[in-house]
Formats: C-alpha cells, sequence, structure tokens
C-alpha cells in the first residue's frame, strides 16, 4: 500500500509600487491571501522615479489531502488536475 500527500497547484500574482522595499513587503503582504505564501518577488527599480516595482507570486499551501493506492501507476491516477504529490510512503 501507498500514501500520498497530495495539494493544490494555485498561484496567483500581483504587481506592487513602493519607495522603499519596506513598503514593496508591506504592499505584497496587502495581497497575500489565506492560505497562500511569498514564493517570489523580485524587485527592479522604475527609470526616472525613486521607486520601485515588484512582482509578487503567491503559491497555495494549504488544502493537504492524503489518498491511498496500491501501486505507484494507480496512486498518480489518482491526483486530480491542478494538484501536486508532495510525498510518498510505503505502508
Amino acid at each position: 500500500m501507498l500514501i500520498a500527500l497530495i495539494r493544490p497547484v494555485e498561484t496567483n500574482t500581483v504587481e506592487v509600487v513602493g519607495a522603499t522595499l519596506a513598503e514593496v513587503l508591506v504592499e505584497l503582504e496587502q495581497h497575500r491571501q489565506p492560505g497562500f505564501v511569498l514564493a517570489s518577488a523580485p524587485v527592479r527599480m522604475l527609470k526616472g522615479e525613486a521607486k520601485m516595482k515588484a512582482t509578487g507570486t503567491f503559491t497555495r499551501v494549504d488544502g493537504v489531502q492524503q489518498i491511498e493506492a496500491e501501486d505507484m501507476a494507480s496512486l498518480e491516477a489518482k491526483v486530480p488536475d491542478g494538484w501536486r504529490m508532495l510525498n510518498v510512503k510505503h505502508v
């Protein structure tokens, strides 16, 4: 018997502008939805301005579920579209 933990694969992206990195981080946090974490936020200076722009990508980290199957092929077949396997263990 194999057991796998699966989680939805969902991301969202927002662009924010701030005068300082601290402002950019505050703006990004205001866009974070429950169950998501900030996965990436490259920052670039705006040409001709004393401001910076960041593109924040948030990734879903909640909604973990467990599935079971007799073999790996059956286990993979049980993973719904839009979900990913986090780990697999043999019991």
